[in-house]
């Protein structure tokens, strides 16, 4: 019996934490639907935070954030395009047709290191909650 190949999911590290939550630092970003749009952030601590996140360019093609130079020395990188952003996303008690993403403070990664920040966007261009619609 030959056994298949167990995918491994990259651990980000946090060089921060997320605001609300300092003493959870590691997470993995796991596949919420299986077709790239949906993610939990999961923490790998016991009882830690999960957040459901999503790529904003599949939702929001006018989404540009200006990634602090200060934010991409802290995670390595050379190039912004190299960066992978992705936006929490909050459904609310009205259900997910009411749902909204964040897109003034993202989760930008640095997939060579997988090191991993949330950067509040100092240029205010973009809302904290826009309604998530496909």
């Amino acid at each position: 019996m030959t056994l298949a190949p167990v995918a491994t999911l990259p651990l980000l590290g946090m060089v921060t934490p997320l605001p609300g939550f300092p003493e959870f630092r590691d997470y993995v970003l796991v596949t919420a639907d299986g077709d790239g749009l949906l993610f939990w952030l999961q923490s790998l601590d016991v009882g830690g935070p999960r957040f459901l996140v999503i790529p904003p360019a599949r939702y929001f093609a006018d989404y540009d954030p200006v990634l602090p130079a200060a934010l991409l020395d802290e995670l390595g990188l050379d190039d912004p395009a190299d960066a992978q952003v992705y936006v929490l996303v909050t459904v609310p008690a009205g259900g997910p047709s009411a749902a909204t993403a964040n897109l003034r403070a993202p989760v930008v990664v640095n997939p060579g290191t997988w090191r991993a920040a949330q950067v509040v966007l100092p240029d205010g261009r973009h809302p904290i909650r826009r309604r998530l619609c496909r």
